[in-house]
């Protein structure tokens, strides 16, 4: 890309070197801020009775976004000042999380008419389409961060009047904004492919790993039955061969399992798992997790991925470490026990030793019989696949719609399929292979899209300070 002719210096260190023809204007003389409404719970109400009120979490990749865990709706009265208009720049301006100050979006026509909460703060301006560019910009955000002090995380609306901001000419202005809006487009629908993609290969793996703990690892299985081989009752030579070929399958007579082969068992948990032992509920730090000397206790976000997440734990206050029960053990399974619905019954194996991690009293984990012989990790594929997932969704149970629980009984009552300890050891050694070739492709996929997350951070940096020219 090119340069301008001549620059100057802005007299702003965030900003540098501007093209000699801009200027240096701060936020304040161009336009207004505004601070988001004050609402306490008793103003709450169902969406057919209030407004809507956007807060920090209706901001992401500069849009907003709507949903049921988002949304509030208030029934009091609301300003006219506070009701968002088309081009109004929502930014996050306090928030328990340092690094989301800062974070904005810019409304649109279907956008208007709600308003924005306390934590938010609105700026008006007729230059809205140009400046969101210089405010969604990693330069700002970063900046904004200065101004945050160490006991409180927020963005006054003073500090943000304050901010110098680069202004060229009107239209560059609009040059630019054109620009950044086509580039940017083409660089978010790139990543929104790529991401469509991670969501394909964990839905691959997924698919993978419910045949292999249901079907076997002879995947033909399931549509080359004996009894629908149709020349074999004919021609015993095709039979002869086809009995060396494929196995048969039963009916295991469970939904959700399917057919099985016919040398296989159905049976329920409480067969594999004796107890299910959790933990209690401490006082512990919602910024800090455990280091090595430190007793942490885990959030249930350490089962969410389908695999067990030590890193995901809170650092327990050193008054509150007597109260600490039930350490993570290693070739345990936790489980979730209660959550949001699509999560109750989450869980992960622990493949280590955690020492110094105990649980909640949201979370379990197994205590399997001695008398039994079956490999752990198996028993743990079976539990986080999707057939067996969405069969445990049935018995969760709970007044809340956001929140809900499964009691150990339907648990460890729920039937699964038993397959022979050698092939349980074959499906392992296979899943494994499979979960890892799929492994490798997420992570590249991931890494794409942070390198173009980071190209189109650096272009409109570079673009609305004017390092570079646009044409």
């Amino acid at each position: 890309m090119q340069r301008y002719e001549k620059y100057k210096d802005s007299g702003v260190n965030w900003i540098g070197e501007i093209p000699e023809h801009w200027e240096v204007v701060k936020l304040k003389f161009l336009g207004k801020a505004i601070i988001g409404l004050t609402y306490s719970p008793n103003d709450l109400c169902s969406e057919n009775e209030g407004t809507l009120v956007l807060r920090s979490s209706n901001l992401l990749n500069g849009r907003f976004v709507y949903g049921e865990k988002e949304n509030s709706y208030v029934s009091s009265k609301i300003p006219e000042k506070l009701k968002i208009r088309k081009n109004d720049i929502l930014i996050c301006s306090r928030n328990g999380s340092r690094d989301l100050i800062g974070k904005c979006a810019i409304a649109t026509a279907n956008d208007e008419g709600n308003s924005f909460g306390a934590f938010t703060t609105v700026f008006r301006s007729d230059l809205n389409n140009y400046l969101f560019k210089i405010l969604n910009s990693n330069i700002f955000k970063n900046l904004s961060g200065s101004f945050l002090t160490s006991t409180i995380n927020q963005l006054t609306i003073g500090n943000l009047n304050s901010i110098s901001v680069p202004i060229p000419p009107l239209p560059e202005q609009q040059t630019i904004a054109t620009f950044l809006d086509d580039k940017t487009t083409k660089i978010d629908q790139t990543i929104t492919i790529k991401e469509k993609e991670i969501e394909l290969l964990k839905e691959r793996r997924q698919i993978l790993i419910q045949k292999a703990v249901t079907k076997g690892l002879n995947q033909d299985a399931p549509d080359l039955r004996m009894d629908r081989i149709s020349d074999g009752e004919n021609n015993p030579e095709i039979l002869k061969s086809s009995k060396s070929r494929f196995r048969q399958m039963k009916d295991s007579g469970v939904d959700w399992i399917g057919e099985i082969p016919e040398h296989w068992e159905v049976r329920k948990l409480k067969y594999f798992i004796q107890n299910l032992e959790g933990g209690v509920s401490v006082n512990a730090s919602e910024s800090e997790s455990a280091e090595a000397d430190d007793f942490g206790v885990l959030k249930t976000s350490c089962v969410y991925n389908y695999y067990f997440e030590a890193k995901e734990n809170k650092k327990v206050f050193e008054n509150e470490k007597g109260r600490v029960s039930c350490q993570v053990r290693k070739g345990a399974i936790i489980i979730s026990r209660m959550n949001a619905p699509e999560l109750v019954g989450a869980s992960g194996l622990v493949l280590e030793e955690y020492p110094n991690l105990f649980l909640p009293d949201r979370l379990w984990q197994t205590v399997y019989r001695n008398n039994i012989s079956f490999d752990p990790v198996w028993l743990s594929k079976i539990l986080i696949n999707k057939g067996f997932r969405n069969y445990m969704t049935t018995f969760a149970n709970g007044s809340s719609p956001s929140m809900k629980n499964i009691s150990k009984g339907d648990f460890l009552n729920i039937t699964v399929p038993f397959s022979p300890k050698s092939e349980q050891t074959q499906i392992v050694s296979y899943l494994e292979e499979i979960e890892e070739k799929i492994a490798k492709a997420i992570s590249l996929k991931e890494q794409e899209i942070e390198k173009l997350k980071e190209y189109k951070t650096v272009l409109i940096d570079n673009v609305v300070t004017g390092k570079v020219k646009v044409v």
